[in-house]
């Protein structure tokens, strides 16, 4: 996936969605992303709602924007960022590791 900013990969996050993928996922998400912002996703197995926020969720991912473009355009293992501390996980990790899923 060739996207530029966090920003443009979320807002195009709702329509790349595969409920088939995502099962019976429900759950929300916030990504906060160190010089772009934050975003809320919340998955329903249905389809994803994403807004700009910063509120409460089931599992909070944290990375600076240069990580997450690497980890979103298949650059770097999301696994070997966590390991390395470049990647944060807050509350359900089971979450964060179907994000796969969710994100595609």
């Amino acid at each position: 996936m060739n996207v530029e900013s966090a920003r443009e990969f979320f807002e195009g996050l709702p329509g790349r969605f595969d409920p088939e993928r995502a099962g019976a996922l429900d759950a929300s998400y916030r990504f906060d992303i160190e010089g772009a912002g934050s975003w809320w996703l919340q998955a329903d197995g249905e389809k994803a709602v994403v807004t700009e926020s910063d509120a409460p969720a089931d599992c909070v991912i944290r990375t600076d924007e240069n990580t997450f473009l690497r980890i979103v355009r298949g650059e770097q293992s999301p696994m070997s960022a966590y390991m390395t501390g470049k990647v944060k996980v807050e509350g359900d990790l089971g979450l964060a590791l179907r994000l796969r899923d969710v994100v595609g």
